[in-house]
């Protein structure tokens, strides 16, 4: 199964930028690019910060560029997306009752099981008691079943030696670590937040996230700096599952011109 992880497009409403570029072109180039060369892809998955203001009108861009997708599309909530607000705007998404959007989805390699980390008015992460006992509950119910899982959040649960990265990860990571902690059906764990490609493995858990299709985040791994952007360019990620094999290949969409003949090096 070939499925498509995008994430933190950080939309700002028509017709303002934000950082001076373009997220709503950069996201609409994204798709178009999907479209172009991924069309039997399953589905499209977008780990959170759809928005950056959660403006009504920035979901509206959103919903109506991702509508072109030719294959169905599933969003995560990020920091940077207020619940009620994403929830007016998104109504048709699987919000629960009590105002979370976490939620199952079966597929022919597994369940994929899209986690609500958003803890209101900080852009850390937190799994309260509530969401923590869905997951136990969804997790119980996939080892009775024998069905793999896959995990997606927006926040990353480990530190990855970005100090200002790390101080804005899932804050209770160690209790997350302990409801997923004896299940031997977890095959990957895919989040969002970093807005860097970052790759490895979490408690014996292989993990990836992939750069945001809005502003990166600068590659500066020393102590008491602060957070700063990066105008490298986007990349969605392709993601190849088999039940032998989990292959993802991050593609620098914007990218898709710059290339060569291999036998002569004849460009153009």
């Amino acid at each position: 199964m070939k499925f498509i992880h995008l994430t933190d497009p950080h939309l700002v409403a028509p017709p303002a930028d934000l950082f001076g570029i373009d997220g709503r072109d950069r996201l609409a180039r994204a798709v178009a690019s999907i479209a172009r060369n991924h069309a039997d892809a399953a589905f499209c998955v977008v780990t959170g910060d759809l928005s950056h203001f959660s403006e009504s009108g920035a979901y509206a861009a959103f919903q109506e560029i991702v509508g072109a997708l030719p294959m169905p599309w599933h969003a995560l909530l990020g920091n940077h997306d207020g619940r009620a607000e994403m929830r007016a705007a998104l109504p048709a998404l699987p919000w629960t009752d009590d105002g979370f959007l976490h939620y199952t989805l079966d597929t022919p390699c597994g369940r994929f099981l899209m986690l609500d980390s958003i803890d209101p008015g900080v852009s850390s992460g937190r799994l309260c008691e509530k969401r923590l006992a869905w997951l136990e509950g969804a997790l119980a119910e996939s080892e009775a079943e024998g069905v793999d899982v896959f995990l997606f959040l927006h926040h990353a649960p480990m530190d990855v030696g970005i100090p200002g990265l790390d101080a804005i990860r899932l804050a209770n990571a160690d209790d997350f670590a302990a409801c997923i902690a004896g299940f031997d059906n977890l095959r990957h764990l895919f989040f969002g937040h970093l807005h860097r490609a970052c790759h490895g493995s979490w408690k014996g858990l292989p993990f990836s996230t992939v750069r945001a299709t809005g502003h990166q985040i600068a590659f500066d791994m020393n102590e008491g700096k602060p957070l700063a952007g990066s105008d490298e360019l986007p990349d969605y990620a392709v993601v190849l599952v088999e039940d032998d094999r989990v292959v993802i290949h991050d593609h620098s969409y914007m990218e898709e011109d710059a290339v060569f003949d291999y036998a002569t090096g004849r460009r153009g």
